[in-house]
Formats: C-alpha cells, sequence, structure tokens
C-alpha cells in the first residue's frame, strides 16, 4: 500500500464513520472532528517517517558510492532496522494504530467491537483506497511522445508526466510534492 497525504482526511472520515455506523465505535458528533484528526496524525506520522527514511537512504547511498539499483534493498534495510512497515505490511500497521488510538481517545466514547473486527473492517477501508502504481505509469508514459525512451529527457517527461496523473486522481494535493 502507498499512502498519499491528500488521501489521509478522506481514510480516516470514512474509517470513523463506518465504525460508528456499524457499531463498533460510539463518538459523540462533537468529537466526530476530533476523532478523525486522531487517524489523520497517525497516518500523517507514518508518511513523516517515511520521508525521513527515504532521506536517510539517499544520504547513506551517496556517502558509501552506493549504486542507485541497490536503493530498494538499502531503504529495506533501513526499514528494518528502524521497525518502519513496508508493503502490505504498512495497512496492518496502520489499522493496528487506529484499533490502539480508539482505546485512548478522549474523542471515542466506547469501543464495541473486538479489537479483530475493527482490524478486519479497517483493513477492508484502507485497501479500498489502493492505488495500481502500475497503471498510473503506463498512462503517464501514454502521454509522452516525440521523446526517446531511456534518455535523460524521457525520464524527466515521465516524472512530470507521473505527478500530473496522480495528481488529475486526486493523489497529490495543489501543492509540489
Amino acid at each position: 500500500m502507498k499512502l498519499y497525504l491528500a488521501r489521509v482526511p478522506t481514510i480516516a472520515s470514512q474509517i470513523v464513520e463506518s465504525l460508528i455506523f456499524d457499531g463498533s465505535i460510539e463518538v459523540i458528533a462533537s468529537n466526530r472532528f476530533e476523532a478523525e484528526n486522531d487517524l489523520s496524525a497517525i497516518m500523517e506520522e507514518f508518511l513523516r517517517r517515511e520521508k525521513q527514511i527515504m532521506r536517510e537512504t539517499k544520504d547513506t547511498m551517496s556517502a558509501f558510492e552506493i549504486p542507485y539499483d541497490r536503493f530498494s534493498s538499502q531503504r529495506s534495510k533501513l526499514c528494518k532496522k528502524k521497525n518502519h512497515p513496508t508493503g502490505k505490511d504498512i495497512e496492518k500497521y496502520l489499522a493496528r494504530q487506529f484499533i490502539e488510538s480508539f482505546m485512548i481517545s478522549n474523542f471515542v466514547d466506547e469501543v464495541y467491537a473486538t479489537d479483530e473486527d475493527m482490524y478486519k473492517k479497517i483493513l477492508s477501508i484502507l485497501r479500498s483506497f489502493h492505488v495500481d502504481e502500475a497503471a498510473l505509469r503506463e498512462e503517464a508514459k501514454s502521454k509522452i511522445t516525440n521523446i526517446t525512451e531511456g534518455t535523460v529527457e524521457y525520464e524527466m517527461a515521465l516524472r512530470q508526466a507521473i505527478v500530473e496523473v496522480k495528481r488529475k486522481k486526486g493523489l497529490l494535493s495543489k501543492r509540489k510534492n
């Protein structure tokens, strides 16, 4: 799962709404915004750590002159060292964090469902926000014409096209990401 900052408020809102609607949690109307903000804060902290790991990986690779084709393995090592989830573990991690938050939040009045039931419901909602990154890349590639693939110019154009496609699909906010 790849988490996009622009989607964080929508994800938080859907999770809280769904769990209230099915009776898993009780949140009074005046606390709903804050309950959603608690979930948003968890996701934003995850994204902050994700960016930090990316920077540290790039810095390490630069300092030790590690070739870029080893970026993924270097990032994986750092994630493991910092106990930061990757891939499909991201949605599981977030679901567990959300459940813990419900248990201690001043804005969730009561929790009626079991952790396991909420976990399944939250995972289902998180998975509904899955983005097919390969499809985004293919759509971006289709927008590039008259530039030879494999050149620096092509890579720059592709990077820009991917940003435009993501922005069009609401995955990126108006500001530069």
